[in-house]
């Protein structure tokens, strides 16, 4: 190990947002939460089963794009629906209606209770930055830079892989390793001089099919023993963790 225990060859750092940034993981979980127990209770009635903060969020939904978080909640739940259209009105039956009431919330809830970052993060970015890595930030979400502007740490990342750019480069999202190979294309370095560094599950499998040089899981829930079957190298519950960013 060398600086910011990071390996020897580490030249850049490609980090995940919500969770490891900024404290919105909550948020969108909630988001989710409010947008499948409508859906599923109107259509299960008395058997309705609610969505799982924690649980389903985890396993489902946590680091894919919108569409696919729909998609694979409700596969799970043996649920099909039309794919219907990116456009489609938040009270759409389809995949892209449920998504995009979801987003809905997902901004109300962004608007009235802000935006917090973890400090921690935000030191060990600027350590980063400091002993000469290149930083990139890599998320699913389409209000990537919103929200970094809303921190004001937009300045931070020289390279920004999210929700617009993915769909502009017609990326798949995690996790499928597309996103972070693309952000480590654009910082001009090789998957093996990378290090990820991402609380969802689907980012640990992004970071371990795509064969960066070190994967960095952020535990801020408890299951640390999941980000290690995903794939984690090591998993910290801050990067202040990793030293250098006191």
């Amino acid at each position: 190990m060398t600086q910011l225990g990071l390996p020897a060859p580490i030249v850049a750092c490609l980090f995940d947002l919500d969770g490891v940034v900024t404290k919105t993981a909550v948020v969108h979980a909630a988001a989710w939460k409010e947008t499948f127990d409508a859906f599923l209770r109107d259509r299960d009635g008395e058997n309705f089963r609610p969505f799982d903060a924690a649980a389903d969020y985890a396993e489902y939904v946590d680091g894919r794009p919108r569409a696919d978080g729909v998609r694979t909640f409700l596969a799970a739940r043996g649920i099909g629906l039309p794919e219907g259209r990116p456009d489609d009105p938040p009270d759409a039956a389809t995949v892209h209606g449920l998504g995009n009431r979801k987003n809905l919330l997902l901004v109300a809830k962004i608007r009235t209770e802000g935006v917090e970052p973890y400090p921690g993060t935000l030191r060990y970015v600027e350590a980063a930055r400091a002993r000469g890595l290149r930083t990139a930030i890599v998320s699913s979400s389409a209000n990537t830079r919103d929200v970094l502007r809303s921190i004001r740490a937009e300045h931070l990342f020289d390279v920004r892989i999210d929700g617009v750019v993915a769909a502009e480069r017609r990326l798949p999202g995690k996790p499928h390793p597309d996103t972070f190979l693309a952000a480590a294309a654009d910082l001009g370095v090789r998957p093996g001089q990378a290090a990820v560094f991402e609380d969802a599950l689907a980012g640990m499998d992004a970071g371990r099919s795509g064969h960066f040089g070190y994967v960095v899981g952020v535990d801020r829930v408890g299951h640390a023993d999941a980000l290690y079957a995903h794939g984690a190298d090591v998993v910290v519950a801050d990067l202040a963790e990793l030293g250098g960013a006191e």
